[in-house]
Order: C-alpha cells, then structure tokens, then sequence
C-alpha cells in the first residue's frame, strides 16, 4: 500500500505494532526498546505514556541516529487507575473483573524521533471501551488462554478477548496498539511514505 522514503526502527517488540507496519507496506526493523516503565506518584496518565514513548524513542535512537524511530505505549485507564500488564494470572483476573461491566479509556502514545532532522513529534489518543458484566468463571477462562499476559489491562481486542468488548467509541487500533490514522498522518507529514 505504501513505501517509506526513509529508514524506519520500530522501537517495539509488539506483535501488533508489527503487522500492523507490515499491513501498511513499510519496511522496518524491530528493535525493542529497554527502559523502565514506572509511572511516578501523582503523575498524569497521559503525561506518563507520552514519557515512556519518548524514553523509548530516544533509547533505541542512540544506536541508530540515522533511522526515524516509531515508538508507542499503552495503557488502559479505569478511573483513577492505571491498568498496565498483569504481573500473573490473578493480576490479569483481577483486572478483567474490575472492567467488566464498565466503561474505560485506552490511551496510546505515539512518537516519531529524528536526530538529524531534529524532529521530536509525539501525539496520544484515547479510546472509550465498554465491557458486557461477565462473570469470574469467564475472566477465568479467558485468562487461562494466556493471551492477556502481554497486554495492557490483561485483553487483546484483536484476539480472543474481542467477546468482551460491548461496545468501543473511537479508534479501534488505538485498542490494539498503535492509532493508524495519527501514525500514516505523521509519517505523510514529514513526507517518510509515497504510494
């Protein structure tokens, strides 16, 4: 679909962010970021997950200064509260007790990084989410899947935990990862894809 006039890094190990990449046309190369992700006390959710995106976009750009480097964070906001991994299988059932029945936000931050061009470009997005009041038994077996031990607020969207999901208001890749439209409008902006 498209092609990139540039050299892309993809600062993520996300599954997700990847295809969604290769869906898109882009060549890129996967380098997962390694920092630490720990929202400071009183901190902001939308101020944290626009930091660790930078963070992560900075890290891996130090080793590839020539590259424009695509990093993301997600998390899922209940409230007050930041559901990020579960830590285990009680965590991920914990958390899927906690939303079900209820409305949250999914906010993705996206940054763009280039050294030498000093660009600097970070941008989130939120997602209202609503899940149907299912039981402990139904957390239970999703959660025995195994597949929401790697995702923020412990489901997938785009895998088996789509059941879940009543209702969502905005972007559903945002749900998954990674906001389409913002990422292709960024990368058009500085001219970094062509048809």
């Amino acid at each position: 679909m498209f092609a990139n006039t540039e050299k892309i890094v993809l600062a993520s190990g996300s599954l997700r962010r990847q295809s969604y990449l290769t869906d898109m046309g882009l060549s890129f190369r996967v380098v997962p970021a390694s920092i630490k992700e720990k929202c400071a006390f009183g901190e902001d959710h939308v101020h944290y997950i626009r930091r660790l995106a930078q963070e992560k976009a900075l890290c891996v750009a130090a080793r590839y200064p020539d590259c424009w480097i695509v990093a993301a964070d997600t998390v899922v906001c209940l409230d007050a509260l930041l559901l990020e991994k579960p830590v285990d299988k009680e965590d991920a059932v914990q958390m899927l007790m906690s939303l079900s029945g209820r409305e949250h936000v999914v906010r993705t931050a996206l940054c763009l990084y280039n050294r030498d061009h000093s660009v600097l470009e970070i941008c989130s997005v939120n997602t209202r989410v609503v899940f149907w009041n299912f039981s402990t038994d139904i957390a239970n077996a999703y959660v025995d899947t195994g597949e929401p031990m790697d995702k923020a607020g412990s489901y997938g969207v785009q895998g088996k935990g789509a059941f879940l999901v009543r209702e969502i208001h905005g972007s559903y890749s945002n749900v998954v990862g990674l906001p389409l439209c913002e990422f292709i409008g960024v990368l058009k902006k500085h001219n970094l894809i062509s048809k």
